[in-house]
C-alpha cells in the first residue's frame, strides 16, 4: 500500500466517470462509474493506496473534462500506474498509441504488442486494464468488427467509438 491518493467523479455524457489518482498525478484507476468501489479492487496491490480523499484532481480533472467536451488527445500525457507481468503492462503502452478514431482489432493489438498469436492475452490486457480512458482499452474490437466486452458496458463503449469518431 502507498499513500494518500485522491478521487473524483465528474459527470459526462456516458454517466458519472470517476478516477483515483496518486500524490504525484498518476492515474491509478478510471472508469464510468460513480464509486471508488468498483476501482479500488482493480489498482495492484502494489500500489494500492493506504487512504483515499476526495479532491481536484488537477491537469487529470481537466483532461477528463477536455476529452468528453471533444478534446480526444487530452488524455494522451496523463501519466498512468499500472503493475503486472511484462508483457500486460507492454501491452498497456502499446495501447495507448491507438489514436481516437482509428480503433483496432485484438489480433491487430496483440501484433502491435509484439505477439501476433497472442490474441487472447492481448484481450487480457483490456480486461485487466484499470485505467480506462487513459489507456483506451474502448478502442479495441473483435476482429469481425462488433464490440467486444468492456468493463464498463458496451454501450458506453459503443458512445465512446462514436464521440471519437465524430459521429
Amino acid at each position: 500500500m502507498t499513500g494518500i491518493a485522491t478521487l473524483a467523479t465528474f459527470a459526462t455524457p456516458f454517466g458519472p466517470f470517476t478516477a483515483i489518482v496518486d500524490a504525484d498525478g498518476a492515474v491509478l484507476a478510471s472508469g464510468w462509474t460513480g464509486t471508488a468501489d468498483d476501482l479500488l479492487p482493480v489498482i495492484h496491490p502494489s500500489l494500492r493506496p493506504a487512504e483515499v480523499v476526495e479532491g481536484d484532481l488537477g491537469d487529470v480533472g481537466k483532461a477528463i473534462v477536455a476529452y468528453h467536451d471533444g478534446d480526444l488527445t487530452a488524455v494522451d500525457g496523463i501519466p498512468v500506474r499500472q503493475r503486472s507481468g511484462a508483457f500486460l503492462e507492454h501491452a498497456w503502452d502499446v495501447l495507448r498509441t491507438v489514436p481516437a478514431g482509428a480503433p483496432v482489432t485484438y489480433a491487430e493489438y496483440a501484433a502491435r504488442s509484439g505477439r501476433p498469436a497472442a490474441v487472447r492475452a492481448a484481450a487480457s490486457a483490456c480486461a485487466r486494464n484499470a485505467a480506462a480512458l487513459f489507456v483506451p482499452c474502448h478502442r479495441v474490437l473483435r476482429t469481425d468488427g462488433t464490440l467486444g466486452g468492456f468493463r464498463w458496458g458496451t454501450e458506453v463503449k459503443r458512445r465512446l467509438l462514436e464521440h471519437e469518431s465524430g459521429a
